[in-house]
């Protein structure tokens, strides 16, 4: 079977985990500071956190900006369930609201017709690879006094009107998971432009431990002594994830490029075939992109999908809309809520999209999805 996507493992990846556990530290050390630094620059220079997965980076993000029972946090239904979730485990109230119909990115639009001041996180998705609309996104959250969050799973080094993803929101969230664009493992960041706020999120990933003496409620202990001030858990990402990102953040350039080339083989192919429509790009985003989500039209996707999956190559769907999952509808969330994203999910498939995907491969996809619709 062919995957729709996959890790790219090379021996100097090898050689770097390799050299983490020949020395002295597993977790806490100093490839975590190193990645977090690497992290960092690519992302602006704001201040990264890293942790055990993008959805964990979520949870921190969330929990950073102080959200809790009474807020509402307004994103996107076409991703990932974490992306809400992570708000609603922290109590908040979440509020979806529709996509652009043709890139299925939150739409600024709806955001504004649902943003009230109980709204405490505007919470986009780079859905596919590409930046939401952070220029429009930011001046709702002001207007509120609520943050804007970058959802990157999908898009670690793209950029958007000449700024890097992780300087186009308030807080920016990333996913290092295998199929990603680039992998720890299991694993994940947060991007913090507020120094406060990214303190916040190093001390709730670090089990709450509060380790500077200026700080210190008891002042009567020792030079061993850390105090929690506040409930934190334990999403620290260990030495030997921090050595296999940081070998891959080498080669995240050239991840970038070969998805594109993959990206590019697909349009020109697909483009004109009838029961097909190509992926939207957004205009002044260099995307990267994580996805390629073909629209199959004529209410054919699932008959496709079973098509190419017998073809023996894995294709995807990438989202069912989050409020049709039973924990939220049980909540009152109705189908009908937001149509451009329903009608998105109802027509999307994800092709194989990865670095070691050989031209011989995508054109095998070609060959498959065009007969099929044929």
């Amino acid at each position: 079977m062919l995957p729709y996507g996959r890790q790219s493992i090379s021996a100097a990846d090898i050689a770097a985990v390799t050299a983490v556990l020949q020395g002295d530290w597993l977790t806490t050390g100093p490839a975590v500071a190193a990645f977090e630094a690497a992290v960092s620059e690519l992302a602006g220079g704001h201040r990264a956190v890293s942790c055990t997965s993008g959805t964990a980076a979520l949870h921190i993000a969330y929990a950073a900006l102080g959200v809790g029972p009474g807020d509402e946090v307004v994103t996107t239904p076409m991703t990932f369930v974490a992306t809400a979730s992570c708000a609603a485990l922290l109590g908040a109230r979440v509020v979806f609201a529709d996509v652009d119909p043709d890139t299925a990115l939150l739409d600024p639009a709806a955001v504004a017709a649902v943003t009230t001041e109980r709204t405490k996180v505007i919470a986009a998705v780079d859905y596919a690879g590409q930046a939401a609309d952070y220029a429009a996104l930011q001046p709702l959250a002001d207007a509120v006094g609520a943050r804007t969050l970058a959802d990157a799973a999908h898009s670690i080094g793209g950029s958007a009107g000449g700024r890097p993803v992780g300087d186009l929101a308030d807080v920016t969230t990333m996913s290092f998971f295998p199929t990603k664009n680039l992998t720890t493992g299991e694993g994940g960041a947060v991007v913090c432009k507020d120094p406060a706020v990214g303190q916040r999120a190093h001390e709730f990933h670090f089990i709450g431990l509060v380790r500077d003496p200026a700080r210190f409620e008891i002042v009567d202990e020792g030079p061993w002594h850390q105090e929690v001030h506040e409930y934190g858990v334990n999403y620290r990402l260990t030495d030997l994830g921090a050595a296999l990102g940081l070998s891959q953040l080498s080669r995240l350039g050239s991840f970038k490029r070969r998805r594109a080339e993959i990206t590019a083989r697909y349009n020109q192919a697909l483009g004109g075939v009838d029961g097909l429509r190509t992926p939207v790009q957004r205009a002044g985003v260099d995307p990267a992109w994580h996805l390629y989500p073909v629209r199959v039209l004529g209410g054919r996707r699932r008959e496709i999908f079973e098509g190419m999956r017998a073809a023996g190559i894995g294709v995807q769907v990438n989202y069912i809309p989050v409020y049709w999952h039973p924990v939220f509808a049980r909540q009152g969330y109705s189908r009908g809520l937001c149509p451009n994203a329903e009608a998105f999910y109802a027509e999307e498939l994800s092709l194989p999209l990865y670095p070691d995907l050989t031209d011989n491969d995508v054109d095998r996809v070609i060959e498959t999805l065009t007969r099929l619709v044929g």
